[in-house]
């Protein structure tokens, strides 16, 4: 399957350009956020193609795949689309743009459930407060930590850069623990993480915190406000401070998750204990994303 013309490698003096289709988008998706496509563009290869009504998506690698497009997907003439055509599989598409095309396409659009793509929503005053008998193990975590390493919470991307630099010393550190050179997804993550935050003041909109102790950093937390929700895109601790992943979540959604009412915790890819951990914390609902596949025409 060859790539249509037009398609152009994420860049960041795209941001721009991109943001203005992404807030004509009806469902935006934690993945669709130029930080994400940005994080990520090297480990898939991914392009994009800007068009009248929508900004297309390919990954190039492993190989050539489309995610759901964003932009005004209740206009735009998708018969025009040239990726729209027999046997292209779109992937990432959110519920309602799946909705919009089996609309549009008939049966010619065949959906197929991803679950381990579905993004968590979480309710922004739950995590902050951690309130009633559902967060009381979380509550107890989180008092644990404070009781024995303080509440030195700071936000990143103020005027002095060295909160940049500890959650880059951080990761670093994290990832010799984790051994990321044997294992690509975890390797990969890393690239994302510091193509993201060496490059925190060319992306518009990234909000971040970090817990100390004794003035050394012992966790952080980053993300973006999309709307009325708070993405959290990354979060990362010294895992022997006990109780510490609690708190991370806590002080963040508190203090920097502010003017929202939901947080967005992204998805588990189908990893077992990822989907336990993001279920303890009472989800209040998710976005919901597909594969579609395209068939012929029939006619």
């Amino acid at each position: 399957m060859n790539l249509p013309s037009g398609y152009v490698p994420v860049s960041l003096d795209l941001y721009d350009e991109y943001r203005r289709y992404f807030e004509r988008t009806l469902q935006p998706t934690a993945d669709l956020t130029f930080t994400n496509l940005w994080g990520w563009a090297e480990y898939f290869g991914l392009r994009l193609s800007f068009r009248e009504k929508l900004c297309w998506i390919c990954q190039t690698r492993p190989g050539l795949r489309y995610w759901a497009p964003v932009g005004d997907w209740e206009s735009a003439d998708w018969a025009a689309q040239p990726e729209i055509r027999s046997g292209v599989e779109l992937i990432r598409v959110p519920e309602r743009l799946a909705g919009i095309l089996s609309s549009v396409l008939g049966n010619r659009a065949e959906a197929f459930e991803d679950r381990g793509q579905w993004e968590y929503l979480y309710n922004r005053d739950e995590l902050a407060e951690l309130p009633g008998a559902k967060f009381h193990k979380k509550k107890t975590h989180v008092n644990g930590y404070h009781r024995r390493y303080g509440e030195d919470y700071r936000e990143l991307g103020g005027a002095s850069d060295d909160g940049i630099e500890h959650v880059l010393q951080l990761q670093e550190e994290w990832c010799k623990w984790r051994d990321c050179e044997n294992s690509p997804s975890l390797q990969a993550e890393n690239e994302a993480i510091f193509r993201v935050v060496g490059n925190w003041h060319r992306l518009p909109g990234l909000v971040g915190g970090a817990l100390y102790v004794e003035n050394r950093i012992g966790a952080f937390a980053v993300g973006e406000k999309v709307g009325d929700m708070m993405v959290v895109h990354f979060e990362k601790v010294q895992a022997e401070l006990k109780g510490v992943y609690q708190a991370i979540n806590q002080s963040f959604a508190s203090r920097s998750a502010l003017g929202v009412s939901l947080i967005n915790r992204e998805q588990d890819m189908d990893e077992p204990g990822l989907r336990q951990a993001k279920e303890t914390y009472n989800p209040v609902g998710f976005l919901k994303k597909s594969r579609l596949v395209i068939a012929a025409d029939a006619g």
